[in-house]
């Protein structure tokens, strides 16, 4: 008689690449996509792992069923009530956001359901959001005693103030196309057409000189934290550096010569 083998267990993070767009999907459908200390250690890695790979252009962040993310696993937290695991817990947390904008490829998040709590703050901390028109977004702990306090970092630095003071104070839940207007994430569309408006928006980028996109993406967040005559000073320096990439030349003799660049070709 065979052994008996126990099923597998579905991974918490599924990956797949496809025309140099890499997509990580969120895989505890059932938890609601609730980061677990487990999916955080593995999306962070993941992370790090794109961050190296010359090959992957733009990053998509999905999640499977019917759930984005339902923000951290509160069943785990409630297990473990202990201040020194929750803190390191948390600093783990903050590091996978902070990977996000720091990754050279731009992060897009693909936004099909609820999106609440640390699920909310990784759209805040993607580059780009495409959400369908059926998704909303809260950060609700407050309704529970517990204030969103490490998402409100990254909405705080999405929305303007007032409006990121109701979400965080209130703990409603808002519509994509309210999401939209408040600038949490940037196209609404039907559920039908998300995976192509997303696919598109990632081709897109994808297409961008590489280059450009790296230092683009680097001097972004950075400049915003710096006072206005430094953020001129470091965004001439990045644009001078710029000038000399081969693909830079390239697009610059293709406009002046009024013909399509060939990027990469040098």
């Amino acid at each position: 008689m065979a052994a008996f083998q126990a099923p597998a267990k579905a991974p918490l993070l599924l990956q797949e690449d496809r025309d140099a767009v890499r997509t990580l999907t969120l895989n505890r459908p059932d938890q609601f996509n609730a980061l677990s200390e487990a999916l955080i250690d593995e999306l962070g890695a993941a992370l790090d792992q794109v961050a190296r790979d010359p090959d992957v252009r733009v990053v998509v962040l999905a999640g499977a069923g019917r759930a984005f993310c339902g923000g951290h696993d509160l069943r785990e937290l409630r297990a473990r009530p202990d201040a020194a695991w929750y803190r390191d817990l948390f600093a783990r947390c903050a590091g996978l956001m902070q990977a996000l904008p720091r990754l050279p490829q731009p992060v897009i998040a693909r936004v099909q359901g609820v999106a609440t709590a640390a699920g909310c703050q990784l759209v805040a901390s993607a580059d780009l959001a495409v959400a369908s028109s059926t998704a909303r977004f809260a950060t609700s702990g407050i309704n529970l005693g517990l204030f969103c306090a490490t998402p409100a970092v990254a909405l705080t630095r999405n929305l303007a103030r007032k409006h990121a003071f109701e979400l965080l104070f209130t703990g409603e839940f808002v519509t994509a196309e309210r999401a939209a207007a408040l600038g949490l994430v940037n196209r609404v569309v039907a559920p039908e057409a998300l995976d192509a408006e997303v696919d598109a928006l990632a081709r897109e980028l994808a297409a961008k000189p590489r280059e450009a996109v790296r230092l683009g993406k680097a001097l972004f967040s950075r400049q915003l934290a710096r006072p206005l005559g430094e953020a001129y000073l470091d965004a001439g320096a990045v644009m001078a550096d710029n000038l000399l990439d081969a693909d830079a030349l390239e697009g610059i003799d293709a406009f002046l010569a009024k013909r399509g660049p060939r990027f990469g070709a040098r």
